[in-house]
């Protein structure tokens, strides 16, 4: 039986799906510069759907090794985290900031990251676009 709305529910709702930084950051990672190619595969990383160890166990292969990330980290490799935390990989972000001489943090999702790192230098189209071409090569 329906209980009606809630402030609590609604939080739930919120904070339990992607989809609003989801719905924002896809349209993004289409570009006329961009090989097709890489763009598919920014969506594949959006909806996390990349051959990474984690996936691949969920979709029923058996790998003889175990699903920890390739980096020796030792955390489970997914999108998410080979993108974005992973003490190898994910320091990309950090040095690409330096480089372009902003500020920023670290997100939870691929989504808000995109979003956020979109947004940097904000203002005119030519440097939003040259931050969508910077993020797309670094896919």
């Amino acid at each position: 039986m329906w209980g009606g709305y809630s402030v609590r529910s609604e939080y739930q709702v919120l904070t339990s799906n992607d989809s609003q930084f989801f719905d924002a950051s896809e349209n993004l990672i289409w570009h006329s510069q961009v090989p097709l190619k890489v763009s598919i595969l920014a969506w594949c990383l959006l909806r996390d759907r990349l051959p990474t160890k984690n996936n691949l166990l969920h979709r029923g292969i058996r790998f003889a090794e175990n699903i920890f990330c390739t980096a020796g980290c030792g955390q489970v490799e997914n999108a998410q985290h080979l993108f974005l935390h992973c003490d190898i990989f994910g320091t990309l972000w950090q040095q690409v900031r330096l480089w372009i001489d902003v500020s920023g943090v670290d997100h939870q999702s691929l989504g808000a990251h995109f979003l956020q790192f979109f947004n940097y230098l904000g203002g005119s189209r030519i440097r939003r676009s040259f931050l969508q071409l910077i993020c797309l090569l670094c896919v």
